[in-house]
């Protein structure tokens, strides 16, 4: 398929490339990984254990999404439902963001200037645009009042494009969270969008809104989710030197590494929905990442690692995972 922006845009697009990288390492062409089925069931159980610990009844599991951070410590702030921030994120400074988290010594946020930065050109586009995406997406679910999860994520590529530093072009249009790999080509993510997406879902519906076909979005390509599969033994790193380094997002293997956490937390989400007697319309993805595989991540690296961090690390400016 001919490359273009719309495309690339798309869930679809960024699901068919993690294919085209799962089967490139499946033929074993990869210098970097192979698979293990056995790992993979390992990551699987992983799971189940740290879902059946956090909820006993799987029908309670929510979102993956940002609004899960406003529920912190036992307070539910968003009980101010009308509050709107752009003017104050069009100021936020790296100091008052770190502030904000807490940064100390011994509890360190990587990319706190990028993440700064962006927060500021966020700000900028609500004060352009106050209430711009809730009219768009309203108006696409006009009648029905449902609107496709996927409509979410195009709606943020178009309209929040000017926030992403600038990397890879087409067409003179900035492409974002998409990255270039020897063998397939341009490899889509948008992690950070597609989590803006799923963050959305809930106050859309609170706003009458229904959002359906959400299982059309992907897994989440972040270090949490990555680091699951290296440190389960599904993804074997072939050279030890990966594990020492710190890599580039642009660098093959850290491509890799994220194609191949889309494509595999599909098959993970689908032997959890067996053990656990569910479908995809009980136990959506973006759930089976919240019970769940986010969660196994971290607990897996806290086991192996004394700073409790990936398995893999990757130089971030806070704007790619």
């Amino acid at each position: 398929m001919i490359d273009s922006v719309s495309y690339l845009r798309t869930p679809a697009a960024i699901r068919e490339r993690a294919a085209q990288v799962l089967k490139y390492v499946e033929d074993g062409r990869s210098a970097w990984f192979a698979l293990d089925a056995a790992g993979l069931e390992a990551a699987v159980q992983a799971t189940l254990a740290v879902t059946r610990q956090r909820f006993s009844d799987p029908s309670t599991i929510p979102f993956h999404s940002r609004w899960r951070h406003f529920e912190a410590g036992g307070r539910d702030s968003r009980n101010d439902p009308l509050r709107v921030d752009a003017e104050r994120l069009a100021r936020l400074t790296p100091v008052e963001l770190a502030m904000g988290f807490q940064v100390r010594g011994h509890n360190s946020l990587l990319g706190l200037e990028g993440r700064a930065e962006l927060l500021r050109k966020l700000g900028g586009v609500g004060l352009e645009r106050p209430g711009m995406l809730f009219d768009l997406l309203a108006q696409g679910a006009e009648g029905s009042r449902e609107i496709k999860a996927e409509s979410i994520l195009a709606a943020l590529l178009d309209r929040l494009a000017a926030i992403w530093p600038s990397r890879l072009e087409l067409d003179g249009v900035p492409l974002g969270d998409v990255w270039r790999h020897p063998s397939v080509g341009l490899v889509p993510f948008h992690k950070l969008s597609q989590w803006m997406s799923y963050s959305l879902v809930e106050p859309l519906e609170g706003a009458g809104l229904s959002v359906v076909e959400l299982d059309a979005l992907t897994g989440l390509p972040e270090y949490r989710n990555g680091g699951l599969l290296v440190d389960s033994g599904a993804l074997r790193p072939k050279q030890k030197i990966l594990l020492e380094k710190v890599s580039a997002p642009g660098d093959e293997a850290i491509v890799e590494w994220r194609a191949l956490t889309v494509a595999l937390l599909d098959q993970i989400a689908a032997h959890v929905r067996v053990h656990l007697k569910m479908d995809a319309r009980s136990l959506p993805l973006v759930k089976v990442l919240e019970a769940g595989t986010w969660f196994a991540g971290r607990t897996l690296a806290a086991q192996r690692r004394k700073d409790g961090g990936p398995p893999i690390a990757v130089q971030s400016d806070g704007t790619v995972f």
